[in-house]
């Protein structure tokens, strides 16, 4: 019989969330309930209760948006997190009416026994606050099985919550190790590294007469951007207005009732100071929740930085033609999340954005914050851990490929990325053989010609789901990396922020000033480009120059 097994409903691929039924020997045990749609869920148990009990890693909607709908379905299903999570929880239905306390709290760092010989222990996860790592134990007459689950991790301190302890972990080597892997193999500088650096950019915008624009979840980070801007060096006593908007001023509001359970230095930071809302000192923070809709245009008139849910409409804070800003997105490497893809197709459908981004009053960039391990943290909490079985999920099937190819990893562990439905055998102690890795090199040739160097690379790489991102555009930059040389693709929109001084002049035939150039392509059916998205350098014969009015 195997003792160990996982069944996906969701793994995080795309903008799917993520739930697993975790089944040790008799017991049954849902991880996370992410589910737009408990259909899977359904399908999968028509008869009785789904699972034996739910364990919610943590409050943001990928994990935890479906528990509402559970709870309703099944009202004796056992839900348990961390007490944070349950104070966060509601959050996610804010459109209901009232939401009923549905989930229990269980103490960190405290193994509860739910049924005879199954029991788990929450430890802190870093990411956000109240998310909370799943040690989960199953004993036997004969000996004892544990899954380690970490929902989402983050090894580093950010400014909120302090990260995954690691040295308590070190050596514990669980049967089974439920890991995320958002960032695949990707490596970025340290956390503190990239808060200096995005606090630099906002600088140098606000120093530049720019207004910033934050449009970002209702938890996690806009919360950070705060205490960010609240302690920088850059800000601190800065005569600045820094606006909270939508349900990121009432996750705020959440925050400050569970003050007790933040790090030590918040608590500190609170002592002498708010956390959040402060028109005493600078730079002041302030609710624009509260703000008449028709009065935004007076209150927001010189630069100053407004931290909005991403739902938002975001035209009505760049109603000014006078005011610039700066629409600032986070990266989400690997994949298009549901704020940046929310963000974008506002700028689509918006006339009022678009005529701001066409004029200059609007520009879009991206910015890295990361709330989740690199590759390298993903490797070393492996490691630490040392599994016999390690389960990828929560990533882009490409990154998540990425690590199972990893020599290091392959050599060790029994690796295994799952598809939603798609069950996993977990058997511990037997004879297991490694499926080969994946080809993710790819063999090519370079060519020196006289004014240039041509880089030839076998047409398999093109069949990898990143591809068509990275050729977009058709551009890419090219730097070292010590002996190595990093490609990297050029996006359409930093084609579209290019300064104006980088631009063509309005005297030179090319796409950027044709008549027939909208929106990256070209749309003169006379043009063999005709369909095609085109560089601003760009010609073909069919020019035909944008007629300019007289002066």
């Amino acid at each position: 019989m195997v003792e160990l097994e996982c069944l996906p409903y969701g793994v995080g691929h795309a903008e799917e969330g993520i739930s697993l039924l975790l089944r040790m020997g008799p017991h049954r045990i849902l991880l996370d309930c992410g589910l737009t749609s408990l259909a899977p869920l359904l399908l999968e148990h028509s008869n009785g209760l789904p699972a034996d009990l739910v364990l919610c890693s943590h409050a943001h909607p990928d994990h935890a948006q479906g528990l509402l709908a559970l709870h309703r379905a099944f009202p004796k299903l056992p839900i348990y997190a961390s007490e944070v999570t349950t104070e966060l929880l509601p959050l996610n239905w804010l459109d209901e009416p009232k939401v009923p306390r549905f989930c229990q709290a269980i103490p960190w760092r405290s193994p509860v026994e739910f049924r005879e010989g199954l029991s788990a222990e929450l430890i802190p996860a870093g990411h956000l606050p109240g998310a909370a790592a799943f040690l989960i134990s199953y004993a036997t007459a004969s000996r004892s099985y544990t899954v380690f689950y970490t929902g989402d991790f983050l090894l580093s301190n950010s400014r909120l919550v302090d990260g995954l302890p690691l040295e308590d972990l070190r050596g514990l080597k669980p049967d089974v190790l439920i890991v995320e892997g958002s960032y695949g193999t990707a490596r970025f500088a340290h956390r503190r590294q990239q808060e200096n650096q995005l606090a630099e950019h906002l600088y140098r915008a606000l120093s530049e007469g720019h207004s910033v624009l934050l449009p970002t979840p209702t938890l996690g980070i806009g919360q950070e951007l705060l205490m960010l801007l609240r302690s920088h060096h850059h800000f601190t006593g800065r005569d600045l207005d820094i606006w909270v908007d939508g349900s990121v001023a009432l996750g705020c509001d959440r925050y400050l009732e569970m003050l007790s359970y933040f790090p030590s230095t918040v608590q500190n930071f609170a002592r002498h100071q708010p956390l959040f809302w402060d028109e005493r000192i600078r730079p002041r923070v302030r609710r624009l929740d509260h703000i008449d809709r028709s009065d935004l245009e007076t209150v927001l008139q010189h630069p100053c930085i407004v931290i909005t849910s991403y739902d938002s409409d975001l035209s009505q804070y760049c109603q000014s033609e006078q005011l610039s800003w700066h629409l600032l997105l986070a990266q989400q490497p690997g994949r298009s999340g549901e704020v940046e893809t929310t963000v974008i197709q506002t700028l689509e459908r918006s006339p009022v954005l678009q005529a701001r981004m066409q004029s200059g009053l609007l520009t879009v960039e991206n910015y890295l914050l990361s709330d989740h391990c690199d590759g390298s943290g993903t490797t070393q909490l492996i490691h630490n851990l040392r599994p016999q079985h390690v389960v990828f999920v929560h990533g882009s099937p490409a990154y998540l490929s990425d690590l199972t190819s990893l020599e290091e990893l392959q050599n060790r562990y029994h690796l295994h990325t799952p598809a939603a439905g798609t069950r996993v055998a977990l058997p511990i102690g037997e004879t297991f053989l490694q499926p080969a890795a994946p080809e993710a090199r790819y063999e090519g040739e370079i060519t020196e010609i006289e004014s240039a160097v041509l880089f030839s690379l076998p047409d398999a790489i093109t069949t990898d789901p990143r591809w068509s991102e990275f050729a977009d555009t058709g551009l890419f930059e090219a730097r070292w990396q010590g002996e190595e040389v990093v490609l990297r693709g050029v996006t359409q929109r930093e084609l579209i922020n290019q300064s104006s001084d980088s631009l063509p002049t309005l005297e030179v035939e090319c796409c950027h000033n044709c008549l027939h150039c909208r929106g990256q392509r070209c749309w003169n059916q006379a043009s063999p480009l005709f369909g095609f998205r085109v560089t601003p350098e760009g010609y073909c014969p069919a020019f035909e120059a944008i007629p300019r009015s007289k002066s």
